[in-house]
């Protein structure tokens, strides 16, 4: 199995293992490190759109990773928007940013050749017609 593993694009697997870490964050964060609200609080719902991107970056669906690189750009914003909070809100929203920021790296890096050869391929098919 690890074999199997270590057979993927390094680049997919950074990018699935920072949308896990980031849904993690996010249900630690709102539930009992620093909630709104003592108890938790209804912002650990916010982690929910990275469970539905999880499977299909592990499997390299390529219309999974494009719509989940625009998804993570709304968790870079909330990061840079709470990195001004004090205290344990903070440093979460610094490792918000940076896992957020990693995985759509890594998300562009996986895609930039599969776009470059779907333009050549396209590139030839209008030349051949």
């Amino acid at each position: 199995m690890l074999k199997k593993i270590l057979q993927k694009n390094p680049y997919q697997l950074l990018a699935t293992a920072a949308f896990v870490d980031l849904f993690i964050l996010c249900v630690c964060w709102e539930w009992f490190i620093s909630p709104l609200r003592p108890g938790g609080s209804w912002l650990i719902l916010k982690g929910i759109p990275l469970l539905f991107a999880i499977p299909g970056l592990w499997k390299g669906k390529v219309y999974t990773m494009q719509w989940a690189s625009m998804l993570i750009l709304l968790y870079i914003t909330e990061g840079l928007v709470r990195i001004l909070e004090t205290g344990a809100n903070f440093w979460m929203a610094v490792l918000e940013t940076i896992l957020a920021t990693t995985g759509f790296v890594c998300l562009l890096m996986y895609l930039k050749p599969i776009k470059q050869e779907a333009k050549s391929l396209a590139k030839k098919k209008a030349q051949a017609e």
